[in-house]
């Protein structure tokens, strides 16, 4: 997942990018509010991560911003404030979540699955596709009841296409999802990773589009 993250303290930062990092995240980071607003509606991204107390602009007035432009990527803000009216007033300028610092990375990580799960419209935290399932928080793959090891950009090629079965999802949209906004990305990356997936489970499980992309097929 493509998640941004704006945060001016420098260590809070660093935690939560090493944290979602190692959860096969990949995280961009601004400490500026102004700054974090461009980029937030400059670019494609999963989830955003607001610290409240920001330079320049709130991290209120940018989730406000964000729904005002009819931007619907889910947000989380972080805050020392714990009063319910500075919750209220987080939630109602559109945020989807509030966590009230310090956290444990556990429950971060925690709050960001269930935000994708429902943005995705799954209420179940396991993703299942016929013989196929997913686990999202320990990137367990099992297929036909066996485990099968993939590596972290693997699992998110097959866990964004399974996300939409049906819908063919471009190699921009699923090198979004690989990459951080200033990794290099090799040409045929996503090229790699399908051929690796399909080799492990099954040739017939990801379609590809000529000239469009890739998809699984809906299940009848």
């Amino acid at each position: 997942m493509k998640i941004l993250l704006i945060e001016d303290d420098a260590e809070t930062a660093y935690y939560i990018s090493q944290g979602l990092t190692g959860d096969g995240h990949h995280v961009d980071m601004e400490a500026n509010g102004a700054v974090g607003l461009r980029r937030a509606v400059t670019d494609a991204w999963d989830l955003l991560i607001i610290d409240r107390m920001l330079p320049q602009l709130d991290g209120v007035s940018i989730v406000h911003t964000l729904r005002q432009r009819a931007l619907t990527m889910p947000v989380l803000l972080l805050t020392t404030l714990g009063g319910v009216d500075d919750r209220v007033d987080g939630l109602n300028a559109g945020a989807d979540d509030y966590l009230v610092k310090p956290f444990a990375l556990d429950e971060l990580a925690a709050r960001i699955r269930a935000l994708l799960r429902r943005q995705s419209g799954r209420a179940d935290p396991l993703i299942t596709y016929g013989d196929l399932t997913l686990n999202p928080a320990t990137h367990q793959v099992l297929w036909r009841g066996q485990d099968v090891a993939l590596s972290g950009r693997e699992f998110a090629v097959l866990q964004a296409l399974l996300e939409r079965p049906g819908t063919v999802l471009s190699r921009t949209q699923l090198e979004e999802r690989l990459y951080g906004w200033e990794e290099e990305v090799t040409s045929n990356a996503v090229e790699v990773h399908i051929h690796h997936l399909r080799h492990k489970l099954d040739p017939a499980l990801i379609r590809t589009v000529r000239g469009v992309g890739y998809m699984v097929p809906k299940l009848v």
